[in-house]
């Protein structure tokens, strides 16, 4: 028997032996084995804090390079998975979310994307009254370019189809407000 092969064969003989003897079982051809999104979703919002982003994405959404940036493909219905977002938000107490949205969604026509006029009623009724700040595409995708160099940014990209329809929410802190932000720091000024 050749050298090499026999170098091959105790090799395997002993890795199998280092793995308690039981061979590794491969996943079933065309089984996923990545996490579903919303247990990432979980995951992610345990972790973050505020400066963290959680992008709820249109289908054309880009894959932007940035380290920071993380993008799940939920193969999911988008006002789900933007309800899924904000129900696992709301049950967070160290984080709550500041909303945006394109400002471009709001003058998208049906004619042009059909489905335009109901996504837009949909994300009114889902966001309620969270006050979403509507900001041009290009920007929010600037700001989130910038956030992904210090802090993680989580895309859920879903199967929407009407453009502009991305919701972004930036996390900030749930136990403190900008208010008492704003009186801490005025209390740190040195007095005259």
């Amino acid at each position: 028997m050749n050298r090499v092969v026999l170098c091959l064969v105790l090799g395997c003989a002993v890795l199998a032996g280092a793995a308690g003897g039981r061979a590794r079982s491969q996943p079933a051809a065309g089984t996923d084995t990545r996490p579903s999104w919303r247990s990432v979703l979980a995951g992610r919002v345990k972790e973050y804090g505020h400066r963290n982003w959680v992008v709820i994405a249109d289908a054309a959404y880009p894959a932007q390079t940035r380290a920071g940036i993380e993008t799940v493909v939920t193969s999911a219905d988008h006002f789900q998975v933007v309800k899924a977002v904000l129900d696992e938000l709301g049950t967070a107490k160290h984080v709550r979310p500041n909303v945006y949205t394109d400002a471009e969604l709001w003058h998208v026509s049906d004619r042009d994307a059909p489905g335009a006029v109901e996504c837009r009623k949909e994300l009114k009724q889902l966001l309620g009254d969270r006050r979403p700040q509507s900001l041009p595409h290009a920007e929010l995708i600037e700001t989130l370019d910038k956030a992904g160099e210090k802090f993680k940014i989580l895309v859920l990209k879903t199967e929407m189809t009407v453009p502009y329809s991305s919701v972004f929410l930036e996390l900030d802190c749930g136990y403190w407000s900008a208010e008492a932000e704003q009186r801490l720091r005025e209390s740190m000024k040195p007095r005259k």
